[in-house]
C-alpha cells in the first residue's frame, strides 16, 4: 500500500476531529463568544452544509489541478480556516471560518479518494478506499473526546490550532512523498464532466449512500440518551460505550475494505440487512443492557462502515474523479442530516426507541436502490460488478505517474 494512501487517512483524520471539534467544546465556545449554546450548535450545521454544498464547488473550482496540487491548495484553506476559528473574535467570524472548513473538507474527501484509486493498482483500489477511509472511522472515534481533553488542558482555541498543526504536518507529508499525478483528462468542460450525474444508476448509488448512512445516523445520533434514558446506563459510562462502537466500526471498515471491489453488491446488500437487524434489535431490546450493546456494536460493524463498498459503487456506475467523489460526499453528508432528523422526529412521536426503529425503514429503503442491480443479474449479467464502460471496478486503467519531485 503507498505511503500517500496513509497520508490521505491522515489528512481525512483531521478533517472529521475539526468537524467534531466543536461538538465537545460548546460550552466554553458560547461563554467566551458571548452566544447561546444553539447558536453554536448552528457552527455544525454550518459546517455539514458546507460541506454537501460548498465541497462540489470548491473541487469544480480545482478540477483542472494535479491531485497533488489540489489537496494543497485544500490543506492551506482548511489550515487557515482552523487559524481562523482559533483566533476568532467574535461569532460571525467563528462561522465564517467553519464554512471555509467545511467547504474545504467537502473537496478534500472527494479529491483525497481520487488520488488514492489512481495511485494504485485496478485490483486494490477497494482496499485503498477502506484504508483512507479508516481516517473517517478513526475521526468519528477519537474526534469528541480529543477536543474535549484538548479544550479541557488548554481552551478551545488551541483545540482548533493542534488540528491546524495536524493538517500542516500531513500537507508536507504530502508535499514530500506523493507522487505527481497528470491532471485528469480534458473531458471538454463542466458540462461534459457533469453529464455523467445523468445516469439512473448513479443516481440510485447516490440516493443509497444517503439512506445507508441515514440509517445508522438515526440511532448513533441518539446512542447517549437512548443508552442513559431506556437502558439504565450511567453518563459516565456511555463515552466508554460509545469508544466501543467506534472501535467497532474500524473493524467493521477494515473487513469491508476487503470485499468492496470484488463483492460490492453483496457487501453493500449484506451491510444494509445486518444493520436493519441490529437497529431492529436496539429498538426492541434498549431496555437490557447486554442486548443493548450486542446491537450497538453490531450497528458500528455494519453501519458506516459501508463506505468502501459505496465508493465503489459510485465509481462503478459513474467514475472515480473528484467531481464525482465529491458529490458522493455531499450524498453522504445528507444521510447524516436525515438520519438525525428523521429520527429526531420518531422520537418526538413515538419516544426514544423510535430513533433506531427510524433506522430500520432507511436501511430497507437502501436495499431498494439495488433492485435494478439484481434484475439485471437476473437478466444474465451475473458479473459481480462490471463498469459500464466494461472494465472491473469502474474506474479508468491506471493512470502514469511520475517519480517524486518530477
Amino acid at each position: 500500500m503507498p505511503r500517500t494512501v496513509y497520508l490521505m487517512a491522515l489528512g481525512i483524520f483531521a478533517m472529521v476531529t475539526s468537524e467534531f471539534l466543536v461538538g465537545g467544546l460548546m460550552p466554553q465556545i458560547a461563554a467566551d463568544l458571548g452566544v447561546s449554546i444553539a447558536r453554536v450548535g448552528y457552527l455544525v450545521t454550518a459546517f455539514g452544509l458546507a460541506m454537501a454544498v460548498g465541497g462540489p464547488i470548491v473541487a469544480t473550482a480545482l478540477i483542472r489541478l494535479a491531485p497533488k496540487s489540489a489537496l494543497l491548495v485544500l490543506f492551506a484553506v482548511f489550515t487557515a480556516g482552523n487559524a481562523l476559528a482559533a483566533m476568532a473574535p467574535d461569532y460571525p467570524v467563528m462561522l465564517a471560518a467553519r464554512v471555509v472548513t467545511g467547504a474545504a473538507s467537502g473537496a478534500f474527501f472527494g479529491v483525497a479518494i481520487t488520488a488514492v484509486v489512481r495511485l494504485v493498482p485496478e485490483g486494490m483500489r477497494g482496499r485503498a478506499t477502506g484504508v483512507a477511509m479508516q481516517g473517517l472511522m478513526i475521526g468519528t472515534l477519537l474526534g469528541l473526546p480529543l477536543s474535549t481533553l484538548l479544550g479541557g488542558l488548554w481552551g478551545w482555541r488551541a483545540a482548533f490550532g493542534a488540528v491546524g498543526v495536524l493538517a500542516v504536518a500531513a500537507a508536507l507529508a504530502v508535499l514530500a512523498s506523493m507522487p505527481r499525478l497528470a491532471p485528469a483528462e480534458d473531458t471538454g468542460g463542466l458540462r461534459d464532466e457533469a453529464a455523467v450525474f445523468r445516469r439512473p444508476r448513479l443516481l440510485a448509488a447516490l440516493l443509497g449512500s444517503t439512506l445507508i448512512i441515514g440509517a445508522t445516523f438515526s440511532a448513533f445520533t441518539y446512542f447517549t440518551p437512548i443508552l442513559t434514558e431506556v437502558t439504565g446506563f450511567s453518563e459516565g459510562a456511555v463515552p466508554v460505550l460509545l469508544l466501543v462502537y467506534g472501535a467497532a466500526s474500524v473493524a467493521g471498515n477494515a473487513v469491508v475494505a476487503r470485499f468492496a471491489q470484488s463483492h460490492t453488491r453483496t457487501a453493500i446488500a449484506a451491510g444494509l440487512a445486518l444493520n436493519a437487524l441490529f437497529l431492529a434489535g436496539f429498538a426492541l431490546f434498549a431496555g437490557l443492557k447486554a442486548p443493548a450493546v450486542a446491537a450497538m456494536i453490531g450497528i458500528g460493524l455494519v453501519g458506516v462502515t459501508l463506505n468502501p463498498a459505496m465508493a465503489m459503487r459510485v465509481h462503478r456506475e459513474g467514475n472515480a474523479r473528484a467531481l464525482v467523489n465529491t458529490v458522493h460526499s455531499s450524498f453522504i453528508t445528507m444521510g447524516v442530516v436525515l438520519g438525525s432528523w428523521l429520527g429526531g422526529m420518531g422520537i418526538d412521536a413515538y419516544g426514544l426507541r423510535a430513533a433506531p426503529a427510524v433506522g430500520v425503514a432507511l436501511a430497507a429503503a437502501g436495499l431498494l436502490t439495488l433492485v435494478p442491480d439484481l434484475l439485471r443479474a437476473r437478466g444474465g449479467r451475473s458479473g459481480e460488478d462490471t463498469a459500464p464502460g466494461g472494465a472491473p471496478g469502474g474506474a479508468a486503467p491506471a493512470e502514469p505517474v511520475t517519480a517524486p519531485g518530477a
